[in-house]
């Protein structure tokens, strides 16, 4: 069983950064794919970033290649989603996912093929 624990969300002007962080407070993350996700009201969730679970493959969604980043960090257990350049257009609510021995990241996050979720955080870009 994996418990993922999100953190850092919060509210941030357009062209900023923030730094989201998921940790299994049970378990560890070895041998796990990890995702990030999000939703805003009356959408659907979508996978913005998959990592594999050996670190070698990533899927990044278009529209924030370039701007967003996925690092892990297996010795605490963590993964970090790292946000620059913010836009209005990012704000929703921001979930973690992991997803045992994958190495098809597209599938993960394309076809939300997980086996854990975090709880969820709330980011907001606004003026």
């Amino acid at each position: 069983q994996l418990q993922l624990v999100e953190s850092g969300g919060g509210l941030v002007h357009p062209g900023g950064s923030l730094r989201l962080s998921c940790t299994a407070s049970e378990g560890s993350l070895v041998n796990y794919g990890m995702g990030w996700f999000r939703q805003t009201p009356g959408k659907e969730r979508e996978g913005i970033l998959c990592k594999s679970d050996s670190g070698s493959t990533t899927f990044i969604k278009s529209s924030v290649r370039g701007r967003f980043t996925i690092v892990r960090d297996d010795a605490t257990h963590t993964v970090y989603l790292q946000m620059n350049d913010l836009k209005p257009e990012d704000t929703a609510a921001y979930y973690c996912a992991a997803k045992y021995r994958i190495s098809n990241v597209r599938e993960m996050c394309v076809d939300q093929d997980v086996d854990y979720w975090g709880q969820g955080v709330q980011v907001t870009v606004s003026a």
